[in-house]
């Protein structure tokens, strides 16, 4: 074979004393091959540097070698750490990644899965605000994978979000702080309701006042048209929906003149790179972003592979297997990082 032409499956063939339909088989249906055959044809794959042709190996498995990744906001830190995630864990696996953004629109999710669907072999959708039957609705039409949501009957990656609330608020608690506001997302987030319920169960735990403000977008216009109403509550610490809303509470917070954190300490989640950058430093529930997109390909893959599975395995190196249990699903873990903008409630607290 000539110096810098790449190697064919006939060369293969070639080095391993078989025949190209031989060397097929063993790459696309290694069971169907022994297994002293499959090792001479995969360490000719190795001397030789072959790598299959996606579309040839497609016409064999039926597979396009492709997913899609459906996200409501790629201007969003957090979605675009789990995109950054699916798509270093998908090249892994040497899968290419179509990436589609709703725009926060909840009515788009399900035409964009639809039309990915009819591309790729399946979808990982993130934080999706379709209804749960919506989203069933959805799994019967192409393979579904959710990130940071739950839903009976499809597999998907979450957060346990009420024990990283849980963290928050005793780390306020601890602080002095008697009464908390909290700024809620999207009214349909999986992630609202459920950060929601932390707060409210650990703030009755600790003996907290809980003071909700509504629901507001999720980004940094959010958190400036909150601050207002979280001042109103009279509360000496808020937990904000993420750091975007956190970040537009600083600095609302500051053009009122309040001192963050002596007259109010604020508290995000996530933990995007701004959240260090942000002035007083942000404390926040740091969420592992890029792993919940490398454990949603697993998943993926996991169901592409055998459609019949109820039993998660999260891929040949282990490195995923921890976080898998019950039927395909994956839960991460949030973690406390405390930074400037939290402190000791001032020493007068308003009464009931």
């Amino acid at each position: 074979m000539e110096v810098g032409v790449a190697a064919t499956i006939r060369d293969v063939a070639r080095l391993a004393g078989v025949s190209p339909s031989t060397v097929s088989r063993a790459l696309s249906l290694p069971g169907m091959v022994n297994a002293a055959t499959r090792a001479r044809v995969a360490a000719a794959v190795d001397q030789l540097g072959y790598e299959p042709n996606r579309a040839a190996r497609g016409l064999i498995t039926g597979r396009t070698g492709t997913i899609g990744l459906v996200v409501p906001d790629l201007a969003n830190p957090f979605f675009a750490g789990v995109t950054k995630g699916v798509q270093a864990r998908a090249r892994r696996h040497d899968v290419s990644v179509f990436v589609a953004d709703t725009d926060e629109d909840p009515a788009a999710e399900a035409g964009l899965v639809r039309a990915l669907s009819k591309q790729v072999d399946g979808v990982i959708l993130c934080s999706p605000r379709a209804s749960n039957d919506e989203l069933a609705a959805i799994a019967q039409d192409t393979t579904v994978v959710l990130v940071n949501r739950a839903a009976e009957g499809i597999p998907g990656v979450t957060y346990d979000n009420e024990g990283g609330m849980r963290q928050a608020v005793a780390h306020l608690v601890a602080l002095g702080h008697q009464r908390i506001a909290w700024v809620g997302g999207p009214a349909k987030s999986w992630s609202t309701q459920h950060r929601g319920l932390g707060l409210r169960n650990a703030a009755e735990e600790l003996r907290a006042k809980l003071a909700p403000v509504g629901n507001f977008a999720p980004t940094y216009e959010g958190g400036m048209a909150a601050a207002d109403q979280v001042i109103a509550t009279g509360a000496t610490a808020v937990v904000a929906y993420n750091d975007l809303v956190a970040i537009g509470l600083l600095a609302r917070l500051h053009a009122r003149g309040l001192s963050v954190p002596g007259d109010l300490s604020v508290v995000g989640v996530d933990d995007i790179a701004m959240a260090s950058m942000a002035r007083p430093a942000l404390t926040t529930v740091r969420l592992p972003k890029q792993e919940a997109g490398r454990i949603a390909v697993e998943l993926l893959l996991t169901m592409l592979d055998d459609p019949e599975s109820t039993a998660a395995s999260a891929g040949a190196d282990g490195e995923l297997r921890g976080e898998l249990h019950g039927e395909l699903h994956g839960e991460l873990h949030g973690e406390l990082i405390v930074r400037d903008s939290t402190g000791p409630a001032p020493r007068t607290q308003p009464s009931d």
